[in-house]
This record gives structure tokens, sequence and C-alpha cells, in this order.
């Protein structure tokens, strides 16, 4: 008989090799700084995107669209949400570090949207740290990865920036570095806002807001937990060791929230050309209500149809403050 577990998974790990008595981090790398090599190849992996893995992502992200559960423009097959491989890539380098001795930051994150991938379909993952440097006293890594279909065809690419390891309570809420194209996240009283792009948009549009709470189960499934993978987004010991009151949203979480906006608004064309580049500003704590949403900065012709460029943020309920935000775009055919 063939055993299961040489089956390929949904997820980086199998944890139903923990059964079996395994050390599911035996033998993998500290993550620190000092051990990084660059270039550093973090190999490849292999998932299947199952039903299951589908629906807990529906459930950590509360979006339950008929593309996901019934069927999608794609062919009537169903499919996964655009940024459901954005985690599995971001946590790529724990093949070869340790994922539970992590304790580091994520300050930016980058995905090109080139294909949906479709229920069942194995995918390829496969990454590299390609850059590492050191700025206010913080040793920073670059990863840039992908995830192939099973035809070879391009799924997602990835570009993140993170802070292998580091104390996030000291470090969190200080900002971004980069002052270039700083995104404020403010507009104007009279500025029309769109549920669903047309061929009427202009610039200056807001997209309608998502409001989201994501709780502490949701982040906890989100951020491995049924992998036995323990960090500061899944259990409150870990958090108040990195000096958080409690565990925090992970960036990759509120970038799927901007993915699923961006789809809202404009539909299947940002699974096959969309974009988004953000930094993470501020910690979020789970169960923390927040707003994602967006502004039309820009729309120019590109080939048969026209390039939106947008800014996106996430905002805290509670004071305004942004915690997250960054750029986008997206081609829409024709006149849409």
């Amino acid at each position: 008989m063939t055993n299961p577990q040489q089956q390929p998974w949904r997820d980086l790990t199998d944890p139903r090799a923990a059964a079996a008595g395994e050390e599911l981090e035996k033998g993998l790398k500290e993550p620190e700084f000092e051990n990084l090599e660059i270039p550093e190849d973090l190999g490849s992996a292999q998932v299947v995107v199952d039903d299951h893995k589908i629906k807990r992502f529906a459930f950590t992200q509360d979006d339950h669209g008929p593309w996901y559960l019934e069927r999608s423009p794609f062919g009537g097959q169903r499919i996964g949400h655009a940024a459901l491989l954005g985690n599995d890539l971001v946590q790529l380098f724990t093949r070869v570090y340790a994922a539970s001795k992590v304790v580091g930051y994520h300050t930016e994150e980058q995905m090109w949207f080139d294909s949906p991938a479709v229920l069942d379909e194995p995918v390829t993952l496969s990454g590299t740290y390609t850059e590492a440097f050191e700025r206010r006293g913080e040793g920073y890594v670059v990863m840039e990865a992908q995830a192939t279909g099973s035809d070879g065809r391009s799924i997602v690419r990835h570009r993140g920036v993170e802070i292998l390891r580091t104390t996030p309570g000291a470090i969190a809420g200080r900002g971004s570095a980069t002052p270039e194209r700083r995104v404020t996240g403010i507009v104007p009283e009279d500025a029309r806002t769109v549920d669903h792009a047309d061929g009427d948009l202009r610039v200056g549009d807001v997209l309608a807001p998502l409001e989201k709470t994501i709780t502490a189960e949701q982040a906890a499934v989100f951020s491995r937990v049924g992998e036995y993978v323990r960090n500061i987004h899944n259990d409150i010991r870990a958090a108040r060791e990195g000096g958080l009151r409690a565990p925090i949203v992970q960036g990759q979480q509120q970038f799927g929230v901007l993915a699923e906006l961006l789809t809202l608004r404009f539909g299947a064309p940002v699974l096959t050309s969309g974009h988004i580049r953000v930094k993470f500003l501020a910690p979020l704590d789970v169960f923390e209500p927040f707003t994602a949403t967006g502004v039309v900065t820009a729309i120019t012709p590109d080939g048969a149809g026209r390039r939106i460029d947008l800014e996106v943020w996430v905002r805290r309920a509670r004071d305004g403050r942004l915690m997250t935000a960054g750029w986008a775009d997206v081609v829409l055919p024709g006149n849409a």
C-alpha cells in the first residue's frame, strides 16, 4: 500500500508525521542573521490546492466567495483565492530554518498574480534568499519565490523583506524607514466610492471599504498551528516572549484582505494581472477591528485595456492608525 505521508500534502510540512514520533523541525538551522548564506537556495516543495486548503483559507480570511466554494469565471472551475499561496511562499524558508524558533517581523510584501490555482492542482513552490542587509541595528533578509502550476505556468510571484529574528514588541510601530511615495490614506471627503469598477472609473475614486476583525482562532490557523508551529501569531506565550501583549495578525494575513478587496472591486483580472506591494507599519492585535480600502491614482492605456494604479491601506478602527500601506495595479480589458 502507498504511505499517505509520501503523497503531496496541502502544506509545507505534513503534521501527520508527528504521530509517528518524528521531530518535525529536527536538523533545521537556527533562524539567526549570522546563519544566512546569500544567495541561499530554499529549495522547493509541492503542495496540493485541495478542498480543505481552500476552505481553511476562506475561514481565516472570512472570504467565502462563490469562486472558491462553487464555480469561477475560469472555465467554471473552483479556484483558490488570489493570495491563497502567499503564506506558503513567505514560510518557505522554514524548510531550512526552524519555524518555531523564528521571532521575526515581516516588513514588506510584494506579489504578482499571474493565474489562479485550480482545485486539486499540485503546485510547486520554490524560493531563494537573494539579499541581506542591516538597518537600525536589525538584520534584514530578502526572499524571492514563486508558485508554479502543474502545467508549468506561473501562478504567483513573491518578493518579501523580513527581519529574521528580533523582539517584535521593541520595533513594532516605528513605521517604514523608506519615505518614497508615502501613502497617507487621506482622501477628499467628496470622493466617489466605487463598489465595482466599470468603464466610468476615475482617478480619485475610492474603493468601497472592507471591514474585518481577525480573531485569535483565525490568526492561529493562518499561522500554521495545524502544523504544530509555535509563533507570535498563534501562541500568547510566544507573543509575550517577543514583547507583545497578545498575538498579532500576520502581515501576510492583512495582505490577503487587500487581495480580497481588489478581487471584489475589479474581478477576475486581479488573478491574471494584479500586483500589490505593501509595507507593514505597525502590529495589529487579534480581535482588533480594521478597514481595508484604496484610492485610484492613475488610469493609463495598456494594450487593449487600461492599467489602474492605486494606493491601498489597512487602517485600525479604534484610532484610525495606518497598519499596512502600499500600492497596487491591475489591467482591465477593454473599457471594463
